[in-house]
């Protein structure tokens, strides 16, 4: 947590984006869950906002782009999360420009920790 942090300090972040990775159907199990905890771990350690993102079927489509890139499945593994991240990204970014807010779920406070809620 603390290398998040000081990452997103050192790099003077505006937001902070997490994947939240929901099962196709729109349902979140324990990985969406735990994802949902990290991600207010770090909001309740910094003041850039946090946001959730859809990560449904980035996998897929990383995949899918290494695969047309020339590489197998066992080639990919090792980057695959990064790839991945990349596509999220890229979304994030595209719907940010085309609508002018940030996309995604803000991650908020509780309203007994002293913080501003959304």
């Amino acid at each position: 947590m603390d290398a998040i942090c000081s990452i997103i300090a050192e790099w003077s972040a505006l937001d902070l984006y997490v994947g939240l990775p929901l099962h196709l159907s729109g349902v979140e199990g324990d990985a969406a869950a735990t994802a949902r905890a990290w991600a207010k771990s770090v909001a309740e350690r910094t003041t850039v906002p946090v946001r959730l993102i859809d990560e449904r079927l980035s996998t897929v489509q990383a995949q899918r782009g290494l695969h047309a890139s020339g590489r197998s499945t066992r080639q990919s593994r090792s980057v695959i999360d990064s790839a991945s991240a990349v596509i999220v990204l890229q979304a994030v970014l595209d719907q940010e420009q085309r609508t002018g807010t940030p996309p995604g779920e803000l991650v908020t406070m509780t309203a007994d920790d002293g913080r501003e809620q959304s």
